[in-house]
């Protein structure tokens, strides 16, 4: 019997080590990633400006929901995948049936997120509660999603491809959340909306009939579009997709603790390294993203322009993947990251300080090649961490789950709680919620979360990525020994 286990663990490596992934299977893999993206872009995006404007609920409130809703998800991170290491094999997988089996409860929540119940003093509850269980919800959906990678191909090669497929298609799925929620609420936020008593000064006149549909209207259809992209993304990623077993170990080996795997994975050097440095990066991009609209409407006076430079920030995203993917290949990965996230520190700073129509459009298309390689990298550079781990901890089986998970979980954390501040420096400021005005220290706030603290952050998280060890030459030597164990 003991030579039949060892004659099939022998077909079955021979069967990976020649397994190649089609195009076909690479777009369905990056479909499958895109509604996550498109969900979460709107609320990057919006979230803040419909809470604050549209929901009416005061700025303190406000960056509660933001950073208990984050911290709420960035725990539910470590949990899932702790449920996900103790998951048994399906027919479809270990990984497809969380992925399928929470889509219709994520589409729902989301909608309610964005729903304006007719009661006014239980609304900061009713957005806590929605987005805490929207985020759960994700995370359920994002954690499997993010280790299949590992369960895609044992080639490094072929799982760098299958990232940039992602990778290209989640920022065209940013592209798209931006699109379909900018285009649809954009007049929601125009000053043609704003009561004359709210003009601080300025004498306005009804040139036209009130839109035909309110602002909450406008946010809820953008939901509900949203949801069926998802649902209709998750489909194609179910029918194109195969999960494959680990191709490392045989099955004959029997598991390590979960807590003894979590210590491994916390004790490896270059997972934390990785992890600190992108966790600054990424604080930076969600600051941009977060106050961008409220920047262009409060700060620089570009509140009829917002949507649209938004979308050129996105599609300058989309083109320049394939470009940082022939960069990481030809030059390296670290390489690539130093060259693409700097890029975004003087543009962002030069709109703050020469606030003009076609400075900002030069500044957006600059800005998307920095969010490109910011959402690219961490991800191409993540299954090499895991790769030198498993050479460093060959027993270990099955914890691919502990680094996403729980990198997204500081990711996360770091992200609610800069948002959470950020909101409530606009509290601090005087920010009058609902109000087409705002006093000047709330321009002068969102011109330093903007400018300033995006570029000190990105700044220390690129001095900790100095420190990250695996180089290309580290990179080729792991691949040949984990081949040799193959």
């Amino acid at each position: 019997m003991d030579n039949n286990i060892a004659s099939e663990n022998r077909i079955l490596k021979i069967e990976f080590r020649f397994c190649k992934l089609s195009v076909c299977s690479k777009l369905c893999f990056a479909i499958g990633g895109a509604p996550n993206q498109v969900a979460g872009s709107a609320t990057a995006f919006f979230l803040q400006i419909y809470l604050l404007d549209v929901a009416q609920i005061n700025p303190f409130q406000a960056s509660m929901v933001l950073f208990i809703g984050k911290a709420w998800g960035a725990v539910s991170d470590p949990v899932v995948g702790f449920f996900i290491t103790k998951s048994k094999w399906t027919r479809i997988g270990r990984l497809m049936p969380w992925m399928v089996g929470c889509t219709p409860f994520v589409v729902v929540s989301y909608f309610y997120l964005w729903f304006v119940p007719p009661f006014t003093n239980g609304r900061f509850i009713w957005y806590l509660g929605f987005y805490c269980l929207y985020q759960t919800l994700i995370t359920c959906f994002h954690v499997p999603y993010s280790a299949l990678t590992m369960f895609l191909s044992p080639d490094q090669k072929e799982r760098d491809s299958a990232t940039a497929y992602r990778m290209t298609m989640e920022v065209l799925g940013t592209l798209v959340g931006a699109a379909i929620q900018g285009q649809i609420v954009a007049s929601a936020h125009t000053l043609k909306n704003c009561p004359q008593h709210n003009m601080s000064g300025f004498i306005y006149y009804l040139s036209s009939p009130p839109p035909p549909l309110t602002s909450k209207e406008m946010y809820m259809i953008a939901a509900g579009v949203i949801g069926g992209v998802f649902l209709i993304c998750t489909v194609v990623m179910f029918l194109g997709v195969k999960e494959r077993d680990d191709p490392y170990i045989s099955k004959t080996e029997k598991q390590i603790p979960f807590h003894k795997g979590f210590i491994l994975v916390m004790r490896h050097g270059p997972y934390l390294t990785l992890t600190a440095a992108f966790l600054f990066i990424s604080v930076a991009i969600q600051l941009v993203q977060s106050n961008f609209v409220l920047f262009c409407t409060h700060a620089v006076d570009l509140r009829d322009h917002f949507q649209n430079i938004v979308l050129t920030i996105l599609v300058s995203a989309v083109v320049s993947i394939p470009l940082w993917q022939w960069f990481l290949e030809r030059f390296g990965k670290k390489k690539a990251a130093f060259c693409g996230i700097t890029w975004i520190m003087p543009f962002t700073v030069m709109l703050v300080f020469i606030p003009n129509l076609v400075v900002a459009y030069v500044v957006a298309v600059s800005s998307g090649l920095s969010v490109a390689a910011s959402l690219l990298l961490p991800w191409s550079m993540l299954p090499d961490v895991v790769d030198d781990f498993r050479l460093a901890n060959p027993c270990c089986k099955g914890y691919e789950a502990i680094f996403y998970s729980f990198y997204v979980f500081f990711t996360k954390f770091a992200a609610g709680i800069s948002l959470g501040v950020s909101t409530l420096c606009l509290e601090f400021a005087g920010y009058d919620t609902g109000a087409c005005r705002q006093p000047a220290q709330v321009a002068y706030t969102l011109k330093l979360l903007i400018g300033a603290a995006p570029v000190a952050f990105i700044i220390t998280g690129l001095l900790i990525l100095l420190l990250y060890p695996i180089s290309e030459d580290v990179r080729l030597r792991n691949k040949l020994c984990l081949e040799e164990l193959r």
